[in-house]
């Protein structure tokens, strides 16, 4: 499970456009047909078309809990994280699940921050869709 940060995060940030710790973070679920890139991309309005749809998944995803943004000083590295995501009793098919600041009042408003690849279509059947997040946290950002 590859994360990737979208190009226009670090300014966005700069710019007060998303404030991790006190926005509503979210992360939505899209499928194959999504195609990523971090230089274009930079709003909910670039990726909403291929969000999937399907029973037990409310448009728009689910709202990260328990974020966490840590520096670990020792490896000069920042930490986005959060509790892992579950859509229960669901049944949906997603390739991408995409990081988002839901506080702007539209899609072109809602700053995109990071996405994760699965690498291959992750479904559900009446069952739980999970996001577990990697040990080392959602996304991670090295200072140079």
């Amino acid at each position: 499970m590859a994360s990737k940060v979208y190009g226009s995060l670090l300014a966005k940030a700069l710019n007060k456009e998303i404030d991790f710790d006190s926005d509503t973070i979210k992360v939505a679920l899209l499928s194959s047909a999504y195609s990523p890139n971090q230089d274009t991309h930079d709003y909910y309005d670039d990726v909403v078309a291929n969000e999937v749809t399907g029973t037990g998944y409310t448009a728009g995803g689910a709202t990260l809990a328990s974020k966490t943004l840590t520096y670990d000083a020792a490896n000069n590295v920042t930490i986005l994280d959060a509790a892992d995501v579950t859509w229960a009793s669901s049944t949906i098919t997603a390739r991408y699940a995409v990081i988002y600041d839901d506080s702007g009042a539209t899609n072109s408003q809602k700053a995109l921050i990071g996405y994760v690849d699965f690498g291959s279509d992750q479904s559900s059947t009446s069952g739980n869709f999970t996001i577990t997040w990697d040990a080392t946290g959602i996304l991670r950002g090295t200072v140079a």
